[in-house]
């Protein structure tokens, strides 16, 4: 990344479920913006074996608006899928996100990592598609995110 910028990896605060033909993804944190990007960061290492892989060399951003806060999630993760399922096959390795407004259910969120590469990013599990399926989200006393992902 330009001007040695440097980002810290975050701790990480996601599990995986087990789920009948599909994996359900189960992410928390401080707040509702923390969770979100726990999530998305929880899918991308699904998707490789080896996530301490990804370098921060390149950013990617993208930006989503939804009708309410369940679909303004699986659009969140539905952006991130398409990212990196097109051209340049972009993973980020840290999912910030910049603008979080939960009134106008709108986000940005900017993504720092770099092209996927199957020789230094051993292939974990394909994701599919992000489901609407049993997905929860709590933004009260606990804030968390359960997304079913179909692989």
């Amino acid at each position: 990344m330009a001007g040695g910028d440097q980002r810290i990896i975050p701790d990480i605060k996601y599990e995986y479920l087990d789920h009948t033909a599909d994996v359900q993804l189960h992410a928390w944190g401080d707040n509702l913006k923390e969770a979100f990007e726990q999530c998305a960061t929880a899918m991308f290492g699904y998707m490789t074996t080896d996530y301490s892989r990804v370098e921060m060399t390149d950013t990617q951003e993208i930006e989503v608006e939804a009708d309410d806060m369940e679909n303004l999630l699986f659009h969140f993760l539905d952006e991130w899928l398409f990212v990196f399922s097109a051209e340049p096959f972009f993973i980020p390795r840290v999912v910030e996100i910049t603008e979080f407004d939960k009134e106008n259910l709108k986000l940005k969120c900017k993504g720092y990592g770099e092209e996927f590469d199957i020789s230094k990013h051993p292939q974990g599990t394909e994701v599919k598609a992000i489901t609407y399926s049993n997905m929860q989200i709590y933004d009260e006393d606990k804030h968390e995110v359960f997304v079913i992902i179909d692989i």
